[in-house]
């Protein structure tokens, strides 16, 4: 494995990204992060956005493409759906990574189906390889040509306590 994003530049970069978020018109009003891969960097972004003056609320979806494979399946699978707490509210849809998009695609289907007044995307990594089916709004990282674990983002459900964005073989 090889370090591709360090803690040091993660954490810069999610402070950047927070001061970005709460510039943001309309201002999010709830905070969703798709479990599993997103939620370390759901963490921190939530911290880094307090220190900006947003204290948001959080509610998780869980939806996979992947389950133990590197390749995504064809079938998205809901684990854990939109709630009512997205209903009329302008929502922050976090997810670890942004590939080709089909699971973020399906998070904010479900949530704008939820009653969201407007859905806005924040990843860790934005791989843009071409051809995704949504782009992110605000990411951390953007051009990661490879698969990657840490920072929450996982390998067959390995390295997700990883403190760096590396990249796996």
């Amino acid at each position: 494995m090889s370090v591709l994003f360090d803690e040091q530049e993660i954490q810069r970069q999610v402070a950047r990204l927070a001061k970005e978020i709460a510039g943001r018109r309309p201002r999010p009003e709830l905070v969703v992060p798709i479990l599993t891969g997103a939620f370390v960097f759901a963490a921190d972004l939530l911290r880094a956005l307090n220190r900006e003056g947003l204290d948001l609320p959080v509610e998780f979806i869980s939806l996979t493409r992947y389950g133990r494979k590197r390749e995504g399946g064809a079938e998205i699978v809901i684990r854990m759906g939109a709630g009512d707490a997205a209903k009329g509210r302008h929502v922050l849809l976090v997810d670890g990574v942004l590939d080709h998009g089909h699971t973020l695609e399906k998070a904010r289907a479900l949530l704008l189906d939820a009653g969201a007044a407007s859905v806005a995307i924040a990843v860790a990594v934005d791989k843009s390889r071409g051809g995704e089916v949504l782009k992110a709004d605000h990411a951390a990282f953007v051009g990661a040509d490879a698969f990657i674990v840490g920072y929450g983002m996982d390998d067959k459900g390995l390295g997700r306590g990883l403190p760096y964005i590396g990249t796996v073989k």
